[in-house]
């Protein structure tokens, strides 16, 4: 696929244009926000919802004003940033021998920027890749939340900054909800439902590019004879552009390619769950069943998925009716402290 450069742009246009758009609706204030967010089941974008911010109006100026906002904001501490070679076109992934295809660093902020400034003099193929991730504001920075405020009612979320140039991250997925606000360059994302994961042709779960497994299909140039159901997961795919100040909610398990389009680039994403954190992340659970019945004979596989059905994907309500109430431990609904004992047996017995 061709990739056209324009002024303080690396790509003009790229995957799948005729996609339906992903809905938009409206928030007027925080009352109407926190409402849509708790309803949602499907993405949508909000227009302009962070325009007001500090960091989008500096971008709107320039990317070195932008810069200079968060160096305003910053840490005196290292940064831990990710680094690849021209050659791969701001796509993070794997090279040929399925290692990922960058190199980890660490650098102060200030230092790191100075090589943006000096990427802009430069003609953009010959500029590696840079890419910050998922880095805490509240660790990294002293203030810039305050600075560029977000009123998410009584959600406690992960407020997490993401810089870069021009990226591409392949299609993957979080358990967290995610209200994914840009704030300086364009961002493009394509979205699918959780059920696409077989269509999306996910890589490994132990050695990932970006801590989830992500969809081995490369958008910008799809082979579908190398990954056939990937038509399949199109049929009901979604594209979202977003500009500096708007925001996109994507639901828990809802996967999503991602693209910074831009010669620089931030995006501000805001993660919370409606369960509590204490019951901890599934896909653990996903890992620790490979480990310990995948490979079992297929008689013993269909017994212990009769259990889980029993105990786990039913509910459980039938696996404790028959107990006394005040003798059923973690047949129980978990609370914060048999969580914890449930997580400390865990523990042990993983160690023997």
């Amino acid at each position: 696929m061709s990739r056209a450069r324009t002024a303080g742009s690396v790509v003009a246009d790229t995957s799948f244009p005729a996609l339906p758009a992903v809905r938009e609706v409206a928030a007027h204030d925080a009352t109407s926000l926190d409402g849509l967010l708790r309803d949602a089941a499907e993405p949508f974008i909000l227009r302009g919802l962070v325009r007001h911010w500090p960091l989008v109006q500096a971008g709107q100026e320039s990317a070195r004003a932008a810069r200079s906002h968060l160096l305003a904001h910053a840490r005196d501490r290292e940064f831990v940033l990710s680094m690849a070679n021209p050659d791969v076109g701001g796509r993070l992934f794997y090279d040929a021998a399925m290692a990922v295809n960058f190199r980890m660093g660490k650098g102060r902020l200030p230092d790191i920027f100075a090589g943006f400034d000096k990427a802009e003099e430069r003609d953009a193929a010959q500029v590696p890749t840079v890419y910050l991730g998922s880095i805490d504001i509240k660790q990294f920075f002293a203030g810039l939340d305050v600075a560029n405020p977000l009123d998410l009612g009584a959600r406690d979320p992960l407020a997490s900054i993401w810089i870069g140039n021009a990226t591409r991250i392949a299609a993957h997925n979080d358990f967290p909800d995610n209200l994914a606000c840009c704030a300086v360059g364009r961002r493009r994302f394509i979205l699918f439902p959780p059920d696409q994961f077989a269509n999306l042709y996910l890589g490994p779960v132990d050695i990932t590019p970006a801590g989830r497994p992500v969809s081995m299909v490369d958008f910008a140039a799809p082979d579908h004879a190398a990954h056939p159901r990937f038509r399949d997961a199109l049929t009901v795919a979604q594209r979202a552009d977003l500009a500096p100040g708007d925001a996109l909610f994507i639901p828990s398990s809802w996967y999503h390619h991602v693209e910074a389009l831009d010669t620089f680039n931030v995006l501000v994403n805001y993660w919370w769950r409606e369960t509590p954190r204490f019951l901890g992340q599934p896909h653990n659970a996903l890992l620790h069943a490979m480990m310990t019945i995948r490979d079992l004979p297929a008689t013993e596989r269909a017994n212990w998925q009769a259990m889980f059905d029993h105990y786990v994907f039913s509910g459980g309500a039938a696996a404790r009716a028959h107990i006394d109430p005040q003798a059923q431990g973690v047949l129980a609904p978990l609370d914060a402290h048999s969580a914890q004992r449930l997580h400390q047996f865990l523990l042990r017995s993983l160690s023997q």
